[in-house]
């Protein structure tokens, strides 16, 4: 469950990336005007806030006058083809679920994307061919598959799937013209595909040990063996995670963190089997790769929950020169095939995420989408601020904050304490319109990182291990405490809301601290540990030690995992609850919500449980965004308010 942005210890970490939600019902009118006496502000309701676009991808065609994204503009994410020059888009997909882009083949137009079942989890690897025909290359009710990469000429790619055993994830080699499957690699180690060389010969593996320690492995497909050669022995616990192949696939990029607090990226030989640095900062360095040709290597740095990408020309050393931009934060690099174009996003805490394209060298970029609704005023929204705050321990907690437009100290507002997904997941700055939907009707919103979460350095990453429930929760209630030495903020009307572990946290906070908040939201979140770690997916199989690592094995630590579950303590809950929940959800089971609802209910306490039968384990239909947004403001309107 707890995955760092550079190192998933543990696959599918019970993370929610939520990007906003609300509903149908009447509510707010889309612009009401502020008491005089505070700072006039418009206010927009849910279905305004989620008129916004959500969009991702951004491979090019073999030609480079398109670009392949995936858009949830009609309410669901579908795929588009961008007209580079233009921006004008065509639709290519129509289903029922969310359709996400692999990329377009390197020689023609044909598309791979992927697809689940209602929020299942499933994942298959699909054809869209130039005819719009579609094939599923992974067919299979139980099966779970993704795409792992193409050759440098294009004549094959690879897939990994559990089709064989639904633990592992074997690899498989598909030629690109008769999509014939061919198998590669049988999984019986519990190693996960991590790269492959542009020539197909070697194949990064990975292998979990524990939850502070992994090794990479090279497997050479030219070898009779296929025994896979550990390159990463280390004598002290370290993460060790493939990035990418060098072009000319003599070099493996892979991240560790065994050099200091900090993940690096270093540099493996495959003829030498030297090491050597190759890029580190002040911060993890998240990912590493490079232009078709090599001539253009772009890297990312999380620096302090935002993300500096840097893009530096191989040829010279140097960082290129961008041209001017609005506020906001690089994301999404890719370049055409012959690398005259370059494609990106760019993101802000006031801008949902827009595709740029950039002919390199020239003044000016262009932007080709505008994702903001139309009837919202950028400047109605509010820029958060990183702030940090001590906890019980002494130990420095860091944060992201907003605070309302309404906001003074002769009108004090609500606030709310945001938890993030994990428990390493991390709050970052960057485009909710969720958050600041909230945040538009007067509400603060304190995304605390605390102990445990990723970003921060190793220490700090695994300073909640065995220890959930209690220390991480002791940091949400100083980080609470904090809040209330706010000029601005009213003391005495603080929630907590959070999805996911962040739900769990939600939970626990009312369970165990039943006097420190006034209402919580659980948005998916785990309240018995004891089921869902007795429960988890199959496919998390090759992380499942280092979960164990993480959380404590259900075979020992069943008593620890009784006493940290909210489901047992929810005689304590004495504050008014809101739960959401997918049917689907693969990760927290329906019956964990059902039973905390009921169990609540008994207390006499106000509960109101909002269930999506399409949704698994967070949204992806913007309708239900809808719903669950408008859900949360009427309930804290109610409640809090």
């Amino acid at each position: 469950m707890k995955q760092s942005l550079k190192f998933a210890t543990v696959a599918c970490a019970i993370t929610l990336a939520l990007s906003g939600c609300s509903q149908s019902t009447p509510s707010h009118s889309a612009v009401s005007t502020q008491a005089p006496q505070v700072q006039s502000i418009k206010t927009y309701n849910a279905d305004t806030f989620f008129d916004t676009t959500s969009i991702r991808g951004n491979s090019f065609s073999s030609t480079g006058d398109k670009i392949l994204v995936s858009s949830d503009e009609s309410g669901i994410y579908s795929l588009y083809e961008v007209n580079a020059t233009t921006g004008d888009k065509t639709r290519l997909t129509n289903f029922e679920d969310s359709t996400y882009p692999v990329r377009y083949f390197p020689n023609d137009d044909r598309v791979l994307f992927t697809k689940d079942s209602g929020g299942n989890e499933r994942y298959h690897v699909y054809v869209r061919e130039a005819d719009g025909t579609v094939k599923d290359l992974t067919p299979g009710d139980e099966t779970r598959a993704s795409f792992a990469g193409f050759t440098k000429d294009g004549s094959q790619f690879f897939i990994t799937s559990n089709k064989r055993d639904a633990k592992f994830m074997d690899l498989y080699r598909v030629d690109s013209k008769t999509y014939k499957i061919t198998p590669v690699y049988q999984n019986t180690l519990g190693l996960n595909v991590g790269a492959i060389s542009p020539d197909g010969r070697y194949i990064a593996l990975s292998k979990s040990n524990t939850n502070k320690d992994s090794d990479t492995f090279i497997l050479d497909t030219y070898k009779k063996s296929l025994k896979p050669q550990l390159i990463s022995k280390h004598d002290t616990p370290a993460q060790y995670s493939p990035d990418t192949f060098s072009v000319d696939s003599k070099y493996l990029y892979y991240s560790t963190d065994a050099k200091g607090e900090f993940s690096q990226v270093w540099r493996y030989d495959l003829a030498t089997g030297e090491h050597s640095a190759a890029l580190k900062d002040d911060w993890d360095v998240s990912f590493i790769y490079f232009s078709k040709s090599g001539r253009y290597q772009v890297s990312g740095v999380n620096a302090d929950a935002s993300t500096k990408v840097t893009v530096i020309d191989t040829q010279t050393g140097k960082e290129i020169a961008m041209p001017t931009l609005p506020a906001g934060n690089l994301r999404s690099v890719n370049f055409s095939s012959d690398e005259k174009t370059m494609a990106f996003y760019l993101n802000s805490d006031t801008s949902p995420s827009n595709l740029f394209v950039w002919q390199v060298g020239s003044n000016q970029a262009k932007q080709l989408t505008n994702t903001l609704s139309k009837e919202i005023n950028q400047n109605d929204l509010v820029e958060s601020t990183i702030v940090r705050f001590k906890s019980f321990d002494g130990l420095e907690i860091p944060g992201v904050l907003y605070k309302p437009k309404q906001a003074s100290s002769t009108n004090k507002v609500p606030a709310l304490i945001w938890v993030h997904g994990g428990p390493g997941g991390q709050s970052r700055t960057g485009y909710s319109a969720m958050q600041q939907h909230l945040v538009n009707h007067g509400y603060a919103i304190f995304a605390v990182n605390n102990r445990g979460s990723s970003g921060y350095g190793k220490t700090f990453f695994h300073l909640d291990d065995k220890k959930h429930g209690t220390d991480d929760l002791q940091d949400i209630v100083f980080g609470k405490q904090h809040l209330q030495g706010l000029d601005w903020v009213d003391a005495d009307r603080i929630g907590i809301m959070g999805g996911s572990y962040g739900g769990f946290m939600t939970a626990a906070a009312l369970a165990f601290e039943p006097e420190e908040f006034k209402v919580g939201i659980n948005i998916f979140g785990v309240t018995n540990w004891v089921r869902t770690l007795n429960s988890i997916p199959p496919w998390w199989e090759s992380f499942k030690k280092s979960l164990y690592d993480e959380m404590g094995d259900p075979a020992t630590d069943g008593e620890r995992h009784r006493a940290i579950s909210p489901l047992f303590h929810a005689k304590n809950i004495t504050k008014p609850l809101m739960v959401i929940q997918g049917a689907n959800d693969p990760r927290v089971l329906q019956v964990e919500s059902d039973e905390l609802v009921a169990a609540v209910k008994a207390n006499g306490v106000p509960v109101e449980y909002v269930l999506f039968d399409d949704e698994g384990h967070g949204f992806s239909k913007k309708e239900n965004r809808i719903t669950a947004s408008n859900a949360y403001l009427n309930f804290l309107d109610t409640y809090l308010k």
